[in-house]
C-alpha cells in the first residue's frame, strides 16, 4: 500500500474527538469568533502589504485561508482548520442523519448498483428498487464514466425539500424517478446478533449523536435472546462524540468507576466516573481493536482495560489523546482546536508521538512487521501504569491489546490477490443477485438463507464467473489453499442482498475473523497474575 494511498484512508481518524460542551463550557460551541486580533498584528501587516502592494489580483479569502492553515501546522497534527465544505461535512457524519434521498449502492463495473433502499425514505417512496442501476443524476451521466463514488454521493445529496432526478436500468428497461430528498438517518450499530445461546455480538462503526441510543436498542435484543457476555467491536471506529464514549462506558461501569479525565494548560482537570446505573455491569466483555480504533473508542477501551472489566483483543490502536474544541466563523468555516488531553483511569495518555512521518505511522508499523509480530510494537516502558488490580500497562502510543491477534496472511495466495485488484467477489455478488433476487431479496432468516446460497454451490459459479469475466484461473493447489477463506466472503457479500443485509455479511464473516474467533475463545474476564 502506498503511503498516499494509505494517508487519505485515514483522513478520517485525523480529525479526531469532537468534544460537546457538556465537558468545557468555556467556550460556546454555536457562537462566532470576533477575538482581539492585536497579538497578530505581524500577521495582519503582512496580509495587508500584499493586498495593497501585489503585482495581480489576489483572493483575500484564500490568501487568509492559507495563513490559517500555516499558522496551525505549527501546532499539533489535530487541530485543524475547515473551510465551510468541509466542516458541513464533518458535522454531518456525526450528526446521526443527513439530507439525501436514502440509498444504499455499491459500484462493482463502473455503475453504481443499489444495494439497499432505505425504509420509509425517499427513494422507496419514489420506487426505487434493490438492484437498479443507476445511470444518470440530473443530466449527468455516471454509468461507465468513470465518475469517483464520492462524486457519486455529492450528486445525490442536497437539502431536504429539493429535488433530484435518478435515471436508472431496471431489467433493460430505463426509468427516470423524481426524488424529493429528506433526513436519512445514518446507523452507527452496523450489526448486532447472538453467536450462541449466551455470547452477543456488536459491532459499532463511529460515535455519532445516536450511538446510546442505537446500542441501546442492539443490546436491549439480544438480553432478551439470552446474552450473558458481549464482543464489543471497535475495529475501524475511529471516534466521535466523547458524551456517546461516557455513556456507553457508564454501561459496563461499577458506580464510582474512573472512565477518563482531562487537562490542558487552560483546561483545569475534570474528571467522569462511571454512576452506578449501568445495564450491563454484570456481562462479561470482550473488545476487538485494531490500528484504526481511535480517540473516543480508545477512549472506552482504556476505561474497560484499567479498570479490569473486560478483555481487549486485536491489535493495537491508533493513538490518538487529544480534546478537540470547535470554534465556528460567520462564513461557514471552523477550526478544531486541541485544548486538552485526555488520560485513561490509570494515568496514561495514549497519544503517540509526533513526528514527521506522523501521518504515515499505521504505513510505518506494517512495515515494520507489527501487524504480525507482537513483539514488533514500539512500546514505551519509560512509565509504567497499573490498572485496578494492579496490572502493568502503558502509554504513549495506544492502547495495547492483552490479547494480540496478528494480520493473518498465509491464506491470501496470487489467485485471491488477483481476485481482490479487479473486485471479482464483489461483481460475482451483483451478478448472482440478478440472476437469483426474486428468491434472494426477500429472505430474512438467517438459517433459511444459509441453506438457500449453500443450494447455489457458489465456489463453482465464482470459479467460472472469475474466468470468464476476467480470466483468472487458480493454479494447482490454490483453490485448495483460498476456499476456506474466501468461500465466507462470498456468502457475506452475496447474503447482503437479502433484507438481513449488514447481518448476514458479518454473520457469515464470523468463520474467517480470527480476532473475533479468539476473543470468543476466551474468558471475557481478566486474569490477574
Amino acid at each position: 500500500m502506498k503511503k498516499e494511498d494509505l494517508a487519505v484512508a485515514l483522513s478520517g481518524v485525523v480529525i479526531g474527538v469532537l468534544v460537546s460542551m457538556i465537558v468545557f463550557k468555556a467556550l460556546d460551541r454555536s457562537r462566532e469568533f470576533d477575538g482581539d486580533y492585536n497579538r497578530w498584528r505581524k500577521l495582519n501587516l503582512i496580509l495587508e502589504q500584499v493586498q495593497k502592494n501585489y503585482v495581480d489580483t489576489l483572493d483575500m479569502e484564500r490568501m487568509t485561508d492559507a495563513a490559517v492553515v500555516a499558522a496551525l501546522s505549527e501546532l499539533d497534527p489535530h487541530s485543524v482548520y475547515l473551510p465551510p465544505v468541509d466542516l458541513k461535512a464533518s458535522e454531518t457524519e456525526l450528526a446521526g442523519n443527513f439530507d439525501g434521498i436514502g440509498i444504499q449502492f455499491n459500484v462493482p463495473n463502473d455503475t453504481a448498483i443499489v444495494l439497499n433502499v432505505i425504509p420509509g425514505g425517499p427513494s422507496e417512496k419514489a420506487g426505487l428498487l434493490q438492484g437498479d442501476r443507476i445511470i444518470k443524476v440530473d443530466e449527468r451521466v455516471i454509468a461507465g464514466s468513470r465518475t469517483p463514488q464520492d462524486t457519486m454521493v455529492g450528486l445525490m445529496k442536497g437539502p431536504s425539500g429539493t429535488k433530484v432526478r435518478i435515471t436508472v436500468n431496471r431489467d433493460g428497461t430505463s426509468i427516470p424517478f423524481e426524488i424529493t430528498r429528506g433526513k436519512i438517518p445514518v446507523h452507527c450499530v452496523d450489526a448486532s446478533f447472538m453467536l450462541d445461546d449466551t455470547t452477543g455480538y456488536i459491532r459499532l462503526s463511529k460515535f455519532t449523536r445516536t450511538t446510546w441510543q442505537e446500542f441501546s436498542m442492539a443490546k436491549d435484543r439480544l438480553l432478551s435472546e439470552g446474552m450473558k457476555r458481549l464482543i464489543f467491536d471497535l475495529r475501524g471506529n475511529t471516534g466521535g462524540y466523547f458524551d456517546q464514549a461516557l455513556l456507553l462506558c457508564n454501561e459496563f461501569l461499577g458506580k464510582n468507576a474512573p472512565i477518563v479525565y482531562m487537562e490542558g494548560l487552560h483546561r483545569k482537570r475534570q474528571d467522569f466516573n462511571a454512576d452506578g446505573k449501568g445495564t450491563l455491569q454484570d456481562i462479561e466483555l470482550s473488545v476487538l481493536t485494531d490500528e484504526s480504533t481511535a480517540s473516543s473508542s480508545e477512549i472506552f477501551a482504556g476505561a474497560i482495560q484499567d479498570n479490569d472489566r473486560g478483555v481487549i483483543v486485536g491489535r493495537r490502536t491508533f493513538g490518538k489523546g487529544l480534546v478537540q474544541e470547535p470554534v465556528n466563523f460567520t462564513d461557514g468555516s471552523g477550526i478544531r482546536l486541541t485544548v486538552a488531553r485526555f488520560y485513561t483511569p490509570s494515568g496514561r495518555c495514549i497519544q503517540k508521538p509526533y513526528s514527521d512521518d506522523y501521518a504515515y505511522d499505521i504505513y510505518e508499523r506494517y512495515v515494520h512487521g507489527e501487524f504480525t509480530d507482537a513483539d514488533s510494537m514500539k512500546v514505551d516502558r519509560s512509565v509504567e501504569y497499573h490498572t485496578a488490580g494492579g496490572r502493568a500497562v502503558y502509554g504513549g502510543g495506544g492502547i495495547i491489546p492483552d490479547i494480540f491477534v496478528p494480520m493473518d496472511t498465509t491464506k491470501v495466495t496470487d489467485f485471491y490477490l488477483k481476485c481482490n485488484r479487479k473486485a471479482t467477489q464483489m461483481r460475482f455478488a451483483s451478478a448472482m443477485f440478478d440472476r437469483f433476487k426474486d428468491s434472494l431479496a426477500p429472505i430474512d432468516d438467517f438459517a433459511e438463507l444459509k441453506s438457500y446460497l449453500d443450494s447455489l454451490d457458489l465456489g463453482r459459479r465464482f470459479l467460472e464467473y472469475a474466468s470468464r469475466t476476467d480470466g483468472i484461473v487458480p493454479r494447482k493447489g490454490e483453490w485448495d489453499r483460498t476456499r476456506d477463506y474466501l468461500m465466507p466472503q462470498l456468502y457475506a457479500l452475496v447474503g447482503r442482498y437479502s433484507r438481513l443485509d449488514d447481518e448476514a455479511f458479518y454473520r457469515f464473516y464470523v468463520s474467517i475473523d480470527e480476532p473475533l474467533k479468539t476473543a470468543y475463545a476466551a474468558s471475557g474476564r481478566v486474569q490477574l497474575d
